[in-house]
């Protein structure tokens, strides 16, 4: 695996870049320098959401990226997400617009349905009362559409589980290109994997480094003893570590950062691979879920009674 691990080719034929920046939690003010000094760096790849309210400022910096030339439109990947108030089939496709105004784009490489859940029309907060089951179905036919018509050049999801991939694909005419879920050295996602892989779905990971700039997450996986052994036998840091480990295992990563010296220390990850030995002593780490989705949890209201409900048991 010595070989640069630059793209993987989605069920499309569309080749994705393996390392995108993720802008969860990238502030508004300095989510925009983030994606200019990454796209510098050499990332061709970002990862955005409508819920994540800073794409008309990542849209702002594309378009001056593109205007001075320091890159094509055509060599960007641009992920966006439909947000949990417009997940139904009626909101669709003016949801998609929106985002292609705000990040001034005319299509969009991968649009993925954000969560398996929608908010009630009406309802402004996002509480669990305010929750329900959507219509999936309906949602993925308008997302459908959406592909023929070249506007969302692949379809996905994000944070759907095995059960509800296979469901998806029982009534998919296209099938989802990808599945963006948490996935790290600490939560290997080892049964969804497996699903994804028999299926031609590309399976693709955020918080790859266990999101430690999340300050209500005890984040501890860039700390794991077995990560930090291999780093030093490496020379490389824990970071870089498990983001090689997430392409060798076959799935994109997503590292967020803002700050410029890690986004480039977060590149550095091709040209040099985890031997097999070490690569082995993976699978001895202890596994744990750390965004667990509580908030969208009620044991009596809303559109999942438990955590293990929303996650359909892995968890």
């Amino acid at each position: 695996m010595a070989d640069e691990i630059m793209f993987f080719e989605l069920n499309t034929g569309a080749k994705m870049p393996s390392v995108g920046l993720g802008t969860w939690q990238a502030e508004p003010g300095v989510v925009g320098a983030a994606v200019e000094a990454a796209v510098k760096i050499g990332y061709r790849h970002v990862d955005c959401a409508k819920a994540y309210n800073n794409e008309k400022e990542i849209g702002a910096v594309l378009k001056k990226l593109f205007d001075d030339g320091a890159v094509k439109r055509e060599d960007l990947f641009i992920t966006s997400k439909l947000r949990s108030n417009e997940n139904y089939p009626e909101d669709v496709s003016e949801a998609l617009e929106g985002t292609l105004r705000d990040l001034q784009l005319n299509y969009i490489d991968l649009y993925l349905i954000h969560w398996p859940l929608r908010r009630k029309k009406g309802t402004v907060e996002f509480a669990p009362e305010n929750l329900e089951l959507p219509d999936t179905p309906g949602t993925w036919r308008v997302m459908e559409a959406l592909y023929d018509s070249g506007k969302a050049r692949a379809i996905g999801v994000s944070n759907f589980s095995s059960k509800k991939m296979g469901d998806l694909l029982e009534v998919a005419r296209i099938p989802p290109a990808v599945n963006q879920v948490e996935c790290h050295p600490s939560w290997q996602q080892a049964k969804l994997r497996a699903f994804c892989q028999s299926n031609g779905v590309h399976l693709s990971g955020y918080s790859p480094l266990g999101s430690p700039g999340t300050t209500w997450l005890k984040s501890d996986v860039l700390k794991n003893p077995i990560l930090n052994m291999v780093a030093n036998k490496l020379g490389k840091t824990p970071a870089q570590v498990a983001l090689r480990w997430g392409l060798q295992m076959g799935h994109s990563v997503l590292p967020k950062s803002t700050n410029e010296a890690r986004i480039k220390e977060n590149f550095d990850v091709f040209g040099w691979s985890i031997p097999e030995d070490l690569f082995a002593k993976f699978s001895e780490i202890e596994q744990a879920r750390l965004l667990k989705g509580t908030a969208f949890v009620h044991e009596t209201l809303g559109a999942y009674k438990s955590i293990e409900e929303l996650w359909d048991g892995e968890i």
